[in-house]
């Protein structure tokens, strides 16, 4: 029988296989999974690393990443920061909060630690939730929406949603000339060809050193090019985790795209669309819904009735849903007609026009290894269900929090509602959604900010139900967008390309 030094080298040896590949170097060097980071383990790796910078982030109103920075002058102070936090002024971040009453806290999340990958003296980098004077979580804020509404699905349903994003970007830099992709035929290219594939490359193992849980990266259609300026679109998807995680690294990603950016001389951007034409950029949001940690989607090969209703939900409020997905007048030259940005309400499987997508799930009876390689045995084991479905509204203009927030209440609603499975039957669409519509008319999307906010506010109880929405941020949110008087902009731009463009630029670095 084995000592128990013997079994303890044992599990030790198992556990450091485990974290040695992780590319987050905290995970490597506490042999554990981020989420399980205590403030010890964190003062740990500090003192061990001898690392004298910490950085808080945040996100403020505009959706951009916020930083304050801290020199460590002793573990004291060191434990009194991951302990407290520190105070910000929330009226300079939060347009919504009144400046007579605006002091909050911004306290650290030690799940989301990683090393700055941009500084030359390493400083290690905490996500922040805020919090109101009583040492509550701040009602309004976008994060603290996100985790209500997780928490209220969880206790209503018994049930866990799982959520990742597509994020899609361009690349804009000078026309060189050599190897030029073919106009809007991007999808997948390489190299020569997709100029930036070395910069995507990078993103992704900075991405996932900062605690990222990538899918893929790739290049995406958009290929075109204006005068000098050459675009070049790219797209990293990531794996379904839960929704704060799913959020969380979004942020990161697009904060790491844009510095990676910095250091090229080159231009990036999250824009909904470069120019009036060309392929726009979405942010998709893939979910799937688990019940004891599995994956129920699909149910006997088919997919579930919660999984339909949920669909059905999200179909019912999808209008509203854009005034947190697609928060600027450019995002509405995207959702045109007659490309795979969606128009209308309706879902279908492996349907690029559609609202909603089902996407293939690895379904098929076939062993597709053992084909590929018929000369090699492979066995393929059938594991969890890898199905999701496809929320393909949003782009890179959105309140990340508010929209994956806004999905979780509208889910919700789907599964509360008693005529779900009837209206999901009606709005199911095959083939192209604009050559064999179906006998009933389709509702369209909003074709304007303003035209969203009218939206929102039909449905805004939807949101406020059970205190996840606030209603002051309902109403910030939709005075925001009926600033912008756009009913008619479309209209008005056809004929003046230099006023889109102008337009173009004037909302190139959304969020």
């Amino acid at each position: 029988m084995p000592s128990k030094e013997a079994i303890f080298q044992k599990k030790s040896t198992i556990m450091e296989s485990q974290f040695s590949f992780n590319p987050n170097p905290l995970v490597r060097y506490l042999q554990k999974p981020a989420e399980q980071f205590t403030r010890e383990d964190l003062i740990k790796y500090i003192e061990g690393n001898r690392i004298q910078q910490l950085n808080f982030r945040y996100v403020a109103g505009d959706g951009r990443l916020k930083t304050l920075n801290f020199v460590i002058t002793g573990h004291d102070h060191l434990e009194n920061i991951l302990t407290f936090g520190e105070r910000a002024d929330g009226s300079s971040l939060f347009p919504f909060m009144e400046t007579g009453s605006s002091d909050l806290y911004v306290v650290p999340r030690y799940r989301t630690a990683f090393i700055n990958p941009f500084q030359e003296d390493p400083a290690l980098e905490l996500l922040c939730s805020f919090f109101d004077y009583e040492g509550n979580q701040l009602e309004l804020s976008p994060e603290n929406v996100l985790k209500k509404a997780i928490t209220h699905f969880r206790k209503t349903t018994g049930m866990d949603m799982k959520m990742m994003g597509e994020l899609e970007y361009y690349v804009n830099s000078k026309h060189e000339g050599l190897f030029p992709a073919t106009d809007q035929k991007g999808y997948h290219e390489s190299e020569p060809f997709a100029k930036f594939e070395g910069m995507r490359k990078e993103a992704l193992q900075l991405i996932a050193a900062c605690g990222g849980k990538i899918k893929y990266g790739h290049s995406e259609v958009g290929n075109f090019t204006l005068g000098e300026e050459a675009f070049e679109q790219h797209e990293i998807e990531f794996l379904p985790t839960d929704p704060e995680f799913a959020a969380d690294q979004l942020i990161i990603a697009k904060w790491i795209l844009r510095m990676l950016a910095e250091t090229r001389k080159v231009e990036i951007s999250f824009a909904p669309k470069i120019t009036v034409g060309k392929a726009g950029s979405g942010l998709h949001f893939h979910m799937l819904v688990e019940k004891d940690g599995k994956n129920i989607v699909l149910e006997d090969g088919k997919l579930s009735v919660t999984a339909r209703q949920i669909i059905a939900g999200i179909l019912d409020t999808a209008d509203a849903l854009t005034a947190f997905g697609n928060t600027i007048p450019t995002s509405y030259l995207r959702l045109v007609p007659n490309q795979e940005a969606p128009t209308r309400i309706c879902w279908g499987d492996r349907n690029r026009s559609a609202l909603v997508r089902v996407p293939l799930g690895w379904t098929g009876k076939q062993n597709m290894a053992a084909l590929a390689n018929p000369d090699v045995k492979v066995s393929a084991k059938n594991g969890d269900s890898r199905q999701t479905f496809e929320f393909r509204v949003p782009d890179g203009s959105a309140n990340i929090h508010l929209i994956l927030a806004g999905l979780i209440v509208a889910s919700l609603r789907g599964i509360q509602m008693p005529n779900a499975l009837e209206l999901a039957d009606q709005l199911y669409v095959e083939g192209n959604i604009f050559r064999s519509l179906p006998k009933q008319e389709l509702q369209q999307l909003p074709a304007s900010c303003v035209e969203s906010a009218d939206r929102l506010k039909s449905k805004r109880e939807i949101f406020e139900n059970n205190g996840i929405f606030p209603k002051r941020l309902i109403d910030h949110t939709i005075a925001s967008l009926t600033a912008f008087q756009d009913k008619n902009l479309s209209k008005e731009l056809e004929e003046n390309p230099e006023a889109a463009r102008d337009l173009v630029r004037r909302y190139i670095h959304c969020q």
